[in-house]
Order: structure tokens, then sequence, then C-alpha cells
């Protein structure tokens, strides 16, 4: 009895460790089978180095265990910042710190991986960035690219979005910063305030030009006056002695003669009724 039921012990040990290797190996494949892409990715399967045509979306899924890859792409939008050197039309050196926002669209997430091996910045986003800048820099001035940076600025995204179309969505480029030489800078800024000066100037010549212009229709506003009414006087003598009679203010003796056209006006004391008496 002993040595069957040793015989027995020596038979299961075995089948239990071989039931136990079956159980890992499947728990291993069933575990290599499934996948879970995160929400923002996109997944490229490859199998054996050949990658699927279609993306797989975020969530989970099922894929051949060991000979198939999933390699998750991210749609986000990105940002990148560096640093971009161009030339000016006047062969100025002009050193530009650039941020890029830029995504990539789910359809194309299966070529970036194949073709670009998801290397966007340094691959295709940062020097089409700096070709497209070196275009429009090359156009202008260096104190044109300070002066209208804005304008530089929306050339150039409209420019690299052409050279980016069918791979990578652009957002936006900003241009955070412009570099030039010491020298250069202390021109411009020396230029810039001659200009303002100048144009300060041309404030204060115009705003005098304005008041002289006024004091001369002024002054012939008030000659016309004068001589309409010394027209009226010549027309109508009593006139005078109207205009002395509105403003009298009736307490002070007033007597008008002379050449006036007119007749001598004298006009009574106040109170002089109760003094005759």
């Amino acid at each position: 009895m002993k040595t069957q039921s040793k015989s027995r012990q020596g038979t299961i040990v075995p089948v239990l460790v071989a039931v136990i290797i079956v159980i890992v190996l499947l728990l291993i494949v069933i575990g290599d089978m499934v996948y879970t892409i995160q929400p923002g990715d996109r997944g490229v399967a490859i199998t054996l180095g050949k990658a699927d045509p279609q993306f797989r979306p975020p969530g989970f899924g099922f894929k051949y265990p060991f000979i198939t890859q999933i390699v998750p792409v991210s749609v986000r939008v990105q940002s990148a910042a560096f640093t971009a050197t161009c030339f000016s039309s006047d062969l100025q050196n002009v050193s530009a710190k650039i941020t890029v926002n830029y995504h990539i669209t789910e359809d194309k997430a299966v070529t970036i991986c194949t073709q670009y091996n998801q290397n966007i910045l340094e691959g295709i986003v940062q020097p089409r960035t700096e070709e497209a800048l070196k275009e429009i820099t090359a156009l202008h001035t260096a104190e044109e690219i300070v002066k209208q940076r804005e304008s530089i600025k929306n050339v150039a995204l409209d420019g690299l979005r052409l050279k980016t179309k069918g791979i990578v969505e652009v957002d936006d480029l900003v241009i955070q910063n412009i570099d030039l030489s010491p020298e250069l800078e202390q021109a411009i800024e020396a230029k810039m305030v001659q200009e303002q000066e100048a144009a300060k100037a041309h404030f204060v010549q115009d705003k005098a030009k304005v008041e002289a212009e006024t004091a001369i229709i002024s002054a012939k506003g008030q000659a016309e006056s004068i001589s309409i009414q010394g027209e009226a006087l010549a027309k109508t003598p009593e006139l005078v002695s109207l205009k002395i009679v509105e403003k009298w203010d009736g307490h002070a003796p007033l007597y008008v003669g002379g050449n006036t056209g007119g007749a001598n006006l004298l006009l009574p004391i106040k109170g002089s009724s109760s003094s005759g008496q």
C-alpha cells in the first residue's frame, strides 16, 4: 500500500507541474493577445514587420500574440520650441525663438509610424519651419523683420502649413523673440527714436497750421461783421441811439451829442423830478 501511495504521488506531482506550466503559458498567451490604447492615441498594428494600413482606435482590443505589436501614435496637440537662424535681405544674421503647435491627424498615424518613425519634430516640423521662415526673412531687411513681426509670422505660418500639408497639421506659430547683433539693435533703436521725434514735430507743425488757419478765419469773420455793422450804421444813423438806450442801466445821466448823423439825446437823471420840487 505504501508503495502504491508513493507511486501515485510520484505521478501526480509531474502532472500538477505540467498543468501549472500550461496555465501559465495560456495566461501569457492571453495576456499578449489583448491591448489597450489610451485616449488621444491611435494604434498601429505591425505584424512580422508589416504595418496594418488601418489604425486602431482608443480602447480595448485583440491581436495576434507574439507576432503582432501595437505602436501608439499621439494625435494630441503638441508644442515644440526651438531657435531658428536666418538672414535678412540686407544680409543680417537674425535669430528667432519659435514655438510651433501641431498635431497629427488620425488618418496619418500609420504613415507617421512607418515612414518617419514618429520623429515628427526633428524630421518634419523643425526643418520645414526654418525653411518657411528663411523664405520670408530673405525678402525683408532686419529692421522690417523687427517692426513687422506679426506679418512675418503670418506669412511663415502659411508657408509652413503648405510644406506640411498631408502629413502634420500646424495649429499656430509664435515668434517669441528676434535677436539681432547689438550694433544693429542700437542703430534700429536710434532710427526709431528719430522717426518718433520727426512725427512729433510734424504733429506740432500741423497743430500750429490749424490754429493759424482758425485765427485767420476768425479774423475774417470779425472783419466781415464790422463791415456789415458799418454799412448798417451808414444806412440807419438812428441805430446808434437805439444801441445806447439798450445798454443804459438807468442810474447815471447820459448825454449823447455830436456828429453822429442823428439828433442829440439826453437821458434824464434818476430822481430828477423829486429834486426839481
